[in-house]
């Protein structure tokens, strides 16, 4: 058995130690989900000044959800999106495709800030996942969804006594969590690393960006007007409605919808709320008949392990394997720049980690290595709200969370917009807002004491320090 640690540099013995390195060797920069035939012809950009009823500010999931709800509210509405670059082309496109039935980014995260509402978040956030799945089969939205469920494993002793009492949580907050043994969870996905598991069964797979592809598709049927290459640069009041100006035209409506994810809101006051991480992955080539034997993974769940810098992988329809995680970089400033896509230090750490959770597949190789940027707040769940006098309305801070919990913070923007006060409003998780994050230098700073006292405490048996510990008395997180 490998007894080397999977988030170490080491590589285990019967694997060639130069193997990690080669196998990067013709990786393409591109997003691997994007990387795709399927991909649409692209729509033109906007030019000369439009009206309509509603605008919204980004196509990813956020933005084409709220069309096409939208849309689905009252027909006759004029819709308007506009996009920076592509559909689909930032978060929406680059994540790993787990489609996840929490609201709150966890039970343990949940019963953290609002304890007394466990079981009523826990089963808000079951019930978004059955309705985004059938408005998936609906539409007929070929996005390769799977109701395969999430494996979270442990790979450290403590993480399994972790797994255990969130075994009693799930029970609690009536989630369907079960758990697996070390024989078990081997059973289900082979390596020789993995202690225990549960397998999350509130939780599906899909392809990202077939999704918002889709998504896109349906808005436009239904006579959304999407404009690519369209960045939003200014937000105004203008009457009883607002303008929103781009590089070559204006977009003139009663209401907006802002989803721009990590990128600066166009309202200002927001932006201390969420700062820009870049996450990074890895893509494998397809899997031999041979290779998917010496792995199993019959049920085709997602994984993620469960210590404080974690990974997250699947197998993709093809059989090819994502690996993504761990490293969660943050350059000074809210840097945001197309070069941090690429890290090479962090795709050489992703691959020896990778062949130390599966020696087996050695010579196996990375087609594909990409990164992308999340809207990380101090609360790890996404916040909601509206401004200018209730013209606009936002969803933002999703960490990571947002291909589950996107279409209903659209829902969520849309009663505000409307002023209804509805199920979904009621909820705690509406009306609330994270701790912001300190201005430069001290937010580069307390992020990175941050990240190293969580290093700390992977490499001491999960033991939070002092300043872990005071960041939890004051429920502010940093997710890796």
């Amino acid at each position: 058995m490998n007894t080397a640690a999977p988030g170490s540099a080491a590589t285990p013995r019967d694997v060639d130690p130069a193997w990690p390195q080669r196998a990067l060797e013709d990786i393409s920069p591109t997003p691997f989900w994007l990387d795709s035939p399927a991909a649409p012809a692209a729509q033109p950009p906007l030019t000369g000044s439009v009206s309509c009823d509603l605008a919204v500010v980004g196509g990813g999931y956020s933005g084409l959800w709220t069309a096409l709800l939208a849309k689905e509210r009252d027909p006759a509405l004029d819709i308007v999106v506009v996009e920076a670059g592509r559909v689909g082309w930032q978060a929406s496109g680059r994540n790993g495709g787990f489609c996840m039935g929490s609201l709150t980014h966890g039970l343990g995260n949940n019963l953290s800030r609002w304890p007394d509402d466990l079981e009523r978040l826990t089963q808000a956030g079951i019930t978004e996942l059955a309705e985004m799945r059938a408005d998936v089969e609906r539409h007929g939205i070929d996005c390769d969804w799977r109701d395969s469920g999430e494996l979270i494993v442990a790979t450290e002793p403590w993480q399994v006594e972790n797994l255990k009492e969130g075994i009693e949580l799930a029970a609690r907050a009536g989630a369907n969590h079960e758990y697996l043994d070390g024989e078990a969870v081997r059973a289900e996905v082979d390596s020789p690393s993995f202690l225990a598991g549960v397998w999350d069964h509130d939780a599906a797979m899909l392809d990202p960006a077939r999704l918002a592809w889709g998504l896109a598709r349906v808005c436009r049927e239904k006579g959304v007007r999407i404009y690519e290459g369209t960045p939003a640069t200014v937000l105004r009041r203008a009457g009883s409605g607002v303008v929103l100006d781009s590089p070559a035209g204006e977009v003139r409506a009663r209401q907006v919808m802002l989803a721009t994810n990590a990128f600066p809101a166009l309202i200002r006051r927001l932006r201390p709320y969420t700062i820009p991480v870049y996450d990074h992955a890895l893509m494998t080539e397809p899997l031999s008949a041979e290779q998917l034997a010496a792995v199993g993974w019959k049920n085709r769940q997602g994984l993620a392990d469960s210590g404080h810098f974690f990974h997250y992988f699947r197998i993709s329809e093809d059989d090819c394997i994502l690996w993504g995680g761990w490293d969660a970089v943050y350059h000074w400033r809210n840097g945001i720049r197309p070069e941090f896509d690429q890290r090479r230090g962090t795709f050489e750490l992703l691959s020896r980690q990778f062949f130390a959770y599966f020696p087996q597949l050695q010579g196996l190789r990375f087609t594909h290595g990409w990164g992308g940027v999340i809207d990380v707040c101090s609360r790890v769940s996404p916040f909601f709200g509206t401004a200018l006098g209730g013209r606009a309305a936002y969803a933002l801070g999703f960490t990571g969370g947002g291909v589950g919990t996107a279409r209903f913070g659209a829902n969520v923007c849309l009663d505000l917009l409307a002023g209804e006060k509805t199920e979904r409003t009621a909820l705690p998780i509406v009306g609330s807002k994270p701790v912001p994050w300190p201005p430069e230098p001290l937010r580069a700073g307390v992020i990175a004491m941050t990240q190293r006292s969580m290093q700390k405490a992977q490499d001491n048996g999960g033991e939070s320090d002092l300043w872990l510990r005071t960041l939890e008395k004051f429920k502010l997180g940093f997710d890796s």
